[in-house]
């Protein structure tokens, strides 16, 4: 495995130089990105300050792992990426992410592997830094060529108008008023998030330290920077917080997050949580200093495919929006798998395979993996080629197989779609069903 010392600068002829970033480089690899992401004349400095705020030391998780690629006949940046470590759980299991963010190439510098090289630069820093899997937002396809696979929700919203958020009787006061979150806050947030990620396959798991940068860590227009919010009751008692923009992105709101505390009556609290919505998006319409300028005609919970603000103001975010997915690549599934047995064996017990002794062999074709049962409990998870001597009970094509293990399809679901996705006998069936069942996640990946 390469280190990080090694993977620092490689020659990849034509006089273009991989290395790693250094502070000396912060604005051209701002002005980079601002370019790479923006319109013809109109740079993106959202993402020019993202990339600031990463290069600038005061993120949690990242010092400024940029790696780019440099013509040296102009001294230009033609090409970068970005890895934000982090760390996420799996049923409550937690482990290490590499993110990557900021994948850009100069248009006169694509088709030439450049972004294939620093791939695998920055797999060789996750790697070194114990991250199990590595995950990224991406465009269709394009990732697939470096080992990842859409296997992991992504968003999926309900949308809604501020003409159906029910307004106050002339009679009533607002039962619950929010308000900007203050460092105090922090504990209580931290708290109230944990708690509801076990809702989730997979979830972002969020420290002091990261939300406190959320808070006040990013530059004033960074593409990524939020509004932290306290719900409170009329007696100022803290029931829940959100996180939503800084600003309307076209004519509409976005929340991220919006969690209350147990106890807490989604039907009473959701109300005064959209009428500040309303309240606030129709501010920031008005606010010329908050670009782009614009009418504000809607308001978007991206909360998931399915969450408890849903059920509580149904008529009020009448429109779903469908999920995208999350790139993940998984280098070492035997090893992964031994970090998920307690989880894996949790979902045993209640099934009709508890205390099960077996084996389970999976092939993916050219290679697989058999998963070694004693008692109900994962004692291995072994590597192997697809043999004659193996007794393949199950088959998935590709990398297909991450969308059963992370919840995004079901068994069914994959058999549907890949007649090569096969399952040979009636215990692999029961194993494969109870072990990797479907189920929502909505990772709100540090970034």
């Amino acid at each position: 495995m390469e280190s990080e010392e090694v993977a620092m600068q490689r020659d990849l002829g034509e006089g273009l130089v991989l290395r790693r970033a250094t502070a000396a480089d912060t604005e051209a690899l701002a002005a980079f990105n601002a370019a790479i992401f923006g319109d013809p004349g109109a740079p993106n400095e959202g993402s020019a300050d993202w990339t600031r705020d990463l290069m600038g030391g005061d993120h949690p998780t990242c010092a400024g792992d940029f790696t780019l690629v440099e013509d040296s006949r102009s001294d230009k940046i033609v090409s970068s990426l970005v890895l934000i470590g982090q760390t996420w759980s799996y049923d409550g299991i937690e482990f290490g992410v590499g993110r990557t963010e900021l994948v850009g190439t100069h248009p006169e510098y694509r088709r030439r592997g450049l972004i294939r090289a620093q791939f695998a630069v920055l797999h060789a820093w996750s790697a070194a830094r114990g991250h199990k899997l590595q995950a990224m937002h991406g465009i269709p396809g394009f990732y697939r060529q470096f080992g990842y696979e859409m296997s992991l929700q992504l968003g999926g919203c309900r949308h809604g108008y501020p003409q159906l958020v029910p307004e106050l009787k002339e009679s009533q006061t607002e039962p619950y008023r929010v308000r900007p979150a203050t460092e105090p806050d922090l504990p209580f947030i931290t708290q109230v998030y944990r708690e509801a990620t076990r809702r989730d396959r997979v979830a972002c798991v969020r420290d002091l330290a990261g939300w406190r940068y959320e808070l006040r860590g990013r530059r004033e227009k960074e593409t990524r920077r939020v509004e932290l919010r306290v719900v409170e009751s009329a007696a100022g008692e803290p029931v829940g917080f959100l996180v939503h923009a800084w600003r309307n992105w076209g004519e509409t709101l976005v929340t991220m997050v919006y969690e209350l505390k147990r106890g807490a009556s989604w039907l009473a609290v959701t109300p005064s949580v959209l009428r500040y919505l309303k309240a606030t998006g129709a501010a920031y319409a008005a606010d010329g200093a908050r670009e782009p300028e614009g009418p504000f005609s809607a308001l978007e919970l991206d909360l998931g495919t399915d969450h408890p603000a849903y059920h509580a103001a149904s008529d009020c975010l009448p429109r779903t929006g469908r999920p995208y997915a999350w790139y993940v690549r998984v280098p070492d599934l035997p090893d992964f798998l031994r970090h998920l047995a307690p989880a894996l064996e949790c979902r045993l017990e209640p099934s009709a395979l508890a205390g099960h002794t077996g084996e389970l062999w999976i092939s993916f074709y050219r290679e697989g993996l058999c998963l070694v049962l004693e008692r109900g409990r994962l004692v291995n998870v072994k590597h192997g080629v697809t043999e004659p001597a193996n007794p393949v009970t199950a088959s998935f094509p590709d990398l297909t197989f991450l969308q059963l293990l992370f919840g995004y399809r079901s068994l069914e679901e994959l058999e549907y779609a890949f007649a090569d996705c096969r399952v040979e006998n009636d215990e692999a069936r029961a194993l494969l069903t109870a072990l990797f069942p479907r189920q929502t996640s909505n990772v709100w990946g540090l970034s």
